[in-house]
């Protein structure tokens, strides 16, 4: 099932589209270098790639209301080379399918036992990256959480806004223009797409590192990785982040950061 676009997703599937092509080099398409105005792929280069035609591959990057049909856009995240989670925003983005996944505010009584019972430092999220539920590990690791308000439980909200965050995480701009390229992505997918407006409006009257950034197109996922911090009381510290989603509420994740033992250090 499908729906219509707003003009807001025709303009940011537009962006979108732009910025995959520009990313491209003719070379891996066997196509000539030559002088190009803008880098990247022509328009008219990927609607042939794609067999489409060029007028309404035009018209696709243009935000004209057209609805290009599943096959079409697969075959269009083919040619841009886009990962798993690309193909996703561009299908949530044409709005081909209607979203399962929504922005939910209750965790179970189960759910926040298995949190507290963990003796690594975990909390759990929404997709709009609210912390729903914690253990004192993370708290200790963070911020004390209970002692916020509950709109300023955001990951994201805290590592613009709370200024120890940018001292404590030592790659804070690479973890926040992550964090970004993963909240853009939960909104496009989002059917009720207020509460994540409500938080970006904020974000972009109160910080202008935030107000430049989310200029970016990029998304991904956010479900592993690596973070370094330099925490006041126990020095350097790499955890290894992972993130997993409950059955039946692929609304939350629950995260957990476990320590890397040869990751510390005795400097503090």
């Amino acid at each position: 099932m499908s729906r219509r676009p707003s003009p807001e997703q025709r303009r940011e599937l537009g962006t979108f589209l732009s910025s995959r092509r520009a990313r491209l080099q003719p070379a891996e398409f066997g196509l000539p270098e030559g002088a190009r105005r803008t880098p990247g792929l022509r328009r008219e280069e990927v609607a042939v790639l794609a067999g489409v035609s060029v007028s309404w591959y035009t018209w696709l990057e243009q935000g004209r209301d057209i609805q290009p049909s599943a096959d079409a856009l697969r075959r269009i995240a083919g040619v841009l080379k886009l990962d798993a989670v690309e193909s996703a925003h561009l299908f949530a983005l044409s709005s081909r399918e209607l979203s399962q996944v929504a922005t939910g505010t209750g965790v179970s009584d189960g759910l926040e036992l298995l949190v507290r019972s963990i003796n690594f430092p975990a909390y759990v999220r929404n997709t709009r990256l609210d912390i729903l539920a914690w253990n004192d590990a993370i708290a200790d690791l963070f911020v004390d959480y209970g002692s916020l308000e509950p709109h300023e439980r955001n990951t994201l909200r805290l590592l613009f806004l709370y200024k120890p965050y940018r001292t404590l995480i030592l790659d804070w701009e690479q973890m926040t223009r992550g964090m970004i390229s993963a909240f853009r992505a939960a909104r496009a997918q989002a059917p009720d797409k207020a509460p994540f407006d409500s938080l970006i409006d904020e974000l972009t009257e109160l910080s202008p590192e935030f107000r430049a950034w989310w200029q970016d197109t990029d998304v991904k996922g956010f479900d592993e990785g690596d973070k370094r911090l330099r925490h006041p009381a126990g020095g350097h510290i790499e955890f290894t982040y992972v993130a997993l989603t409950p059955t039946g509420r692929p609304d939350l994740s629950v995260v957990t950061y476990i320590p890397r033992v040869s990751g510390r250090d005795s400097d503090s």
